[in-house]
């Protein structure tokens, strides 16, 4: 995973998105991502790429008896630490592929927009699927395919300046893609559905629900949100490991 957000300047641009301030409810895809939890009550709770931490609090709010979130981004885990610290949740600097996913370790592994950062997303559903008990749950938010295979992850505008259109292009050649994100030239991973879902289903999963992220009505004044409605920008998935 790049780790830009330990750029000064990129994650002081960061800390100011709305998702970075109000938390999971400044996030459009919350009203969907929240339902697709599991009772949290006793279990342990794995964060891929905690962030803020915001997951993690959520998780401990409804009873998790053990939350780890990690992140590469020394940054993040000290605005997790601040922001969303409690005696049940531990915080750790570490990459998605360094983590050692120890066996049969976890009740829910949750990962929120960091898997479209990972290469090849195979050996993390592996892993995955081994730290998991039977049962658990694997719930992740990942960049929408359409979003990703957009050139440039950029709207083509009119000579006028409006919208026109949302342009995608090598929507099955996966791999590297350079986007502006902040201002910044970001390193991202195209994934393909197939791949996606096809992933999941090879390494053991059952899928359980699928949603692509749709900004909720309350959100439509905020300038820009209504053309979120014209093409998916995520996708929320919700896979089990079988009893």
């Amino acid at each position: 995973m790049d780790n830009v957000y330990d750029n000064e300047i990129f994650f002081y641009q960061y800390a100011g998105m709305s998702r970075s301030i109000k938390g999971l409810t400044g996030a459009g895809e919350w009203h969907q991502l929240k339902p697709l939890f599991p009772p949290l009550q006793g279990k342990r709770v794995l964060d891929l790429g905690c962030g803020y931490g915001w997951h993690c609090k959520f998780a401990e709010e409804q009873g998790a008896s053990w939350v780890l979130g990690i992140d590469l981004s020394e940054k993040m885990i000290e605005e997790a630490k601040r922001k969303n610290s409690g005696s049940r949740i531990s915080y750790r600097i570490c990459g998605i592929s360094e983590y050692e996913f120890p066996k049969g370790e976890w009740d829910c592994v949750i990962s929120n927009l960091a898997l479209h950062y990972i290469d090849d997303l195979g050996p993390v559903y592996q892993k995955v699927f081994q730290t998991l008990k039977p049962g658990g749950v694997f719930l992740f938010n990942i960049e929408h395919p359409i979003f990703t295979s957009g050139v440039g992850q950029e709207w083509i505008y009119s000579e006028e300046g409006k919208i026109q259109c949302w342009p995608i292009d090598n929507y099955f050649l996966p791999g590297k893609r350079h986007t502006n994100f902040l201002g910044h030239d970001v390193v991202k991973y195209h994934h393909t559905l197939t791949q996606i879902f096809m992933g999941l289903l090879d390494h053991g999963f059952s899928l359980e629900a699928i949603k692509e992220a749709e900004p909720p009505k309350e959100m439509m004044d905020i300038p820009g949100m209504k053309d979120e409605l014209r093409r998916p920008m995520m996708l929320l998935v919700k896979a089990r490991v079988k009893k």
